[in-house]
């Protein structure tokens, strides 16, 4: 069971270091990713790490960095989206298509990362995390389709697989369900309204008091296990 502080990134004491994967896990997804990764190996795939453990304070910078203007917007079809057009709810709504609410990550947790196939790139290709990599004719529709067959027995689940009319689909982004689903079950609104009343957030002022609608659209639509 996480405490609040860590459900909401504000404390690592959950995670640890796992230099096999270069990545900072809780015990039980890290040995769950490492089994994994394993089983890809002999099917000829590198399952690779690229975004595990996030804390709270680098959630912000993200978020901060969006609502300036300053990192890219997309709309739902991934084009940009000019943020001088958008008042505070629109920056809002445009974030959290691709980007987490601060203390609403589940990259929070130590349960939840993202993943590549090294073995069908070149070693100095940067993945950038689209559809269009993971879909027939990408380079990573093979670890797409592994996946599929095989995430469940190792017990991670994808939870953005379909558009639920929040976040945007994200095929590389896996779970391990015993441990996060849990975790979702604890991040109550008053949880998360306490870590963003404090926060150094952008926008803070609207996203508290949207938090139930913003809540149940990003927090709690999920693809289950």
């Amino acid at each position: 069971m996480l405490n609040s502080l860590e459900l909401t990134g504000r404390s690592d004491s959950h995670v640890r270091e796992v230099p096999e994967l270069t990545a900072r896990l809780e015990p039980g997804t890290a040995a769950g990713v490492l089994s994994m990764v394993a089983a890809a190996q002999a099917d000829g795939i590198d399952l690779a790490v690229v975004s595990s453990f996030r804390d709270f304070e680098r959630q912000v910078g993200i978020w901060n960095g969006k609502f300036r203007g300053e990192r890219p917007l997309l709309d739902r079809s991934g084009r940009p989206i000019d943020p001088g057009t958008l008042d505070d709810d629109g920056r809002i709504d445009a974030i959290l298509l691709w980007s987490a609410l601060p203390g609403a990550s589940r990259h929070h947790w130590g349960t939840d990362l993202d993943v590549v196939d090294r073995a069908a790139v070149p070693h100095d290709y940067l993945p950038q995390l689209t559809q269009a990599e993971f879909a027939p004719g990408g380079p990573f529709h093979r670890l797409n389709s592994w996946l599929a067959q095989n995430l469940r027995r190792f017990g991670f689940f994808r939870p953005y697989s379909t558009d639920r009319g929040g976040v945007h689909p994200e095929p590389w982004h896996l779970s391990f369900a015993p441990v996060a689903a849990t975790a979702l079950a604890s991040l109550s609104r008053e949880v998360l309204a306490d870590a963003v009343s404090g926060s150094r957030m952008l926008g803070h002022e609207r996203v508290l008091a949207r938090l139930p609608e913003l809540y149940s659209r990003y927090v709690q639509a999920i693809d289950p296990p």
